[in-house]
Parts: C-alpha cells; structure tokens; sequence
C-alpha cells in the first residue's frame, strides 16, 4: 500500500507537470489562428497565475478540511476542465474563462501535494517527485508538435487533457490507498494566516528566497531561446530547441539527486545546488562561441534541479510539522509570485538595454535567494537551540522545587 501510494503521487506529479509547458508551446499558432497579437498570452498567464496564488494561499485550509488526498483529486479535475476548456475555445475570452480552473487547480495540488510529501517522505522522493514534474513538462511540447503537424492546436489540449482526465480517474479510485499514512503523523496542523506567519521568525527570509529562486529560474526557463536568437544570433527555429536544455538540466539533476539528498541534507543540498548554478551563470559572463552559452543553460538547470524541492521538504523541520501546511501554502504563492511578475520585468529590461544582460538579472536574484534561505536555517536553528535550552532550564527548576520538598 504504502508503495502504491508513492507511485500514485509519482503520477499526480507528472499531471502538475502537463499543463505548465503547453501554452507556450502552442502559443505561435494559437494567436495566429484566433487573429489575436502574440502579446496576449501576457494576458492568460496572468489570469493562471493569479488563480494559482489564491488557490495556494486557500490549499491549507482545504486541505484540513477535505484532506490531501480530496484536494489531489478535484484539482486534477480542475486542470482537465481547464485543458479541455481550451481544447474547445475559439475566442480570446474564453481562453480567460477557462484559464480560471486552469490556475485554481494547479495552486490547490502543488501546495497540498509538497506538504503532505515533506511530512510523510524522505528527502529522496521530494527530488524524484519534481523531477516527475519535469517529465510532464518535457511530454506537452512533444504533444502539442503531434497535434499542429497532423491537426490544429486544440487537439494537444484535449489529448493532454484526456490524460488529465484519465489520472484523475485514478486517484480517484484509488483514495482509499491514502489511509496508509494516516496515523504516521500525530501534530495537528494548525491554521495559520499570512500575518500570523510572517510573525514566525525565519519565514519572512523563507518567503522572500523563495521568491528570488522562482523568479531567477522562470527567467531562465523563459527567456533562453529569446537569449539565443538576440545575443547569439542563432536562428528562432533553432533557438527554440535549445530552450529546452534547461529542463534537461533540471530534470537530470533532480534525478540524481534523489540518491544523495538524504546522505547530505537539505541545507547542503542547496548551497551546492546554488554553487553550480552560479558557476553556470558565469559562464553566460564569457564571450566566446554558442557551445558556452549551451554548456551554461544546462549547468543553471543541473544548479537549479535540487533547490526548489530542498526547500520545500526542509519545511516541516524549520518550522515544524503542525505549521508547514499553512507555511507551503504561503511559500507556492510567493514562487508563483516571483515566476509571474520577474521574467516580464526582464522581457521590458532585455528590450530597452539589451538580453545580454541575463547573467547581471540572474546573479542579482540568486544572491539574494542563498543569503535568504541562510538566514532561514540560521534563525530556526537558533530558535531550537533557544526551545531546547528553555526545556531544559524547565526541568531543572522543577526537579529543585521537587528537592525542597
């Protein structure tokens, strides 16, 4: 059982991964075929990407409300409805329309989903699981390229929503195989509001480094095929392709690195994750030939790859088991926050000065993300040490007070 429940979340990652390359990777013939401008896609991600902050800030109390396994199954409905949505639009609002469940589905699974595996898993699963995510990312582009070379666009929608539809069923049939971890954690989770949380110590730097990952990693992943056509000069065909050696990088790197996460730790996992995705960015510092710019868009990936699961699974430990439900909430909407505002921010910069000024964006946001999330250990461990030197002055007093007697 306990097996059959790690797979079927494996599976759920691979659904969270689907929707997030599809619109992308469709876009050119979208806007075409609906005679909208290419600028409109803004407009759609937008309305994702608002969806998702609000169903992440809601996931903690949905999920104490409904649990883990009811809020997996209907956002993964959610999706689909939204997949299938687009699968049948032929105007611009109701692209918008169907961007709502689109967004909302995705927040409410992400949130809930990396609590419950922080909580329940090793750190092992955390890496391999995100890197499932990135598997659904590589498969929707292959899709979508099926669909516009034998049929139209709508086609990859709906067949990436079939397969929605079908792990939805699933998990669905399958709820009673959640039961397994049912007693494992006795902490009741507490409800805690953004301004309760930001009074922890240590999660407004949690917040904030987590931001500063998101947005350095969506400007990557966003803007390296526009980097290779405008500073390169490599053609927009080709460019295209070499977009995707960033999520080579980091679906190989979170595969390896669920073999030596739980030897290292959290901790040491990001700082070496951070140290090679610097020595990537570094690289983009370095005029000379296109292999360079190849060999840095890989290595950011593979320095990206144990970051962002790392954090997520350090959670629970940081701030406790009975907070890390409402803390993950807050912490998907502050990443979907930093993914939706900062690459436009670098589209307009790139535009006006010039894309070669990627490495000098990216290194500003890493910084900032490495020292954030140092402060976040140093504070909770302070903040143990304290607890645990209180407890033990407790015990102390009382045992005197038992001598006196």
């Amino acid at each position: 059982m306990y097996s059959l429940l790690l797979a079927l979340i494996y599976i759920a990652f691979i659904s969270l991964g689907l929707p997030d390359s599809l619109l992308g990777s469709g876009w050119p013939s979208m806007h075409e075929t609906l005679g909208i401008p290419v600028s409109y896609m803004g407009f759609i991600t937008m309305v994702i990407s608002g969806s998702t902050i609000v169903s992440s800030l809601l996931s903690d109390k949905l999920t104490r409300i409904f649990s883990a396994r009811w809020v997996t199954v209907v956002s993964v409905f959610l999706t689909a409805l939204g997949l299938f949505g687009f699968s049948f639009s032929d105007r611009f609002w109701m692209l918008i329309a169907f961007a709502l469940p689109y967004g909302l589905g995705a927040g409410a699974i992400d949130a809930a989903l990396n609590n419950y595996v922080a909580l329940h898993y090793k750190a092992k699963h955390m890496s391999w699981l995100h890197c499932f995510w990135g598997v659904g990312t590589i498969i929707s582009p292959f899709v979508m390229s099926y669909a516009l070379t034998n049929s139209v666009w709508n086609d990859g929608f709906r067949i990436v929503g079939y397969i929605q539809l079908g792990i939805a069923l699933l998990l669905l049939v399958t709820l009673p195989v959640w039961k397994v971890n049912k007693d494992k954690i006795t902490v009741q989770q507490k409800h805690i509001g953004l301004i309760s949380a930001l009074k922890i110590r240590g999660v407004p730097f949690l917040l904030i480094g987590f931001f500063a990952y998101c947005a350095a990693e969506a400007t990557a992943m966003g803007w390296a095929s526009t980097y290779f056509a405008e500073v390169k000069g490599i053609s927009s065909e080709q460019a295209a392709q070499l977009a995707s050696l960033f999520y080579i990088g980091i679906t190989a790197s979170r595969f390896i690195s669920g073999f030596i996460s739980d030897k290292l730790g959290d901790r040491k996992m990001i700082l070496a994750g951070t140290s090679i995705l610097a020595c990537g960015i570094a690289l983009l510092f370095i005029p000379g030939p296109n292999i360079l710019a190849i060999i840095a868009f890989v290595t950011i990936g593979f320095g990206c790859g144990p970051i962002y699961p790392c954090i997520i699974h350090s959670t629970p430990n940081n701030f406790g088991t009975e907070n890390s439900g409402a803390i993950i909430g807050i912490q998907m909407a502050s990443a979907y926050i930093g993914s939706t505002f900062i690459p436009p921010l670098f589209g307009q910069l790139g535009g006006a000065i010039g894309f070669n000024i990627m490495p000098i964006y990216l290194i500003i946001f890493v910084i900032l993300m490495i020292t954030m999330t140092e402060l976040t250990f140093r504070t909770t461990k302070k903040q143990k040490q304290r607890s645990l030197r209180n407890k033990k002055q407790d015990r102390t007093s009382l045992s005197e007070k038992k001598g006196h007697h």
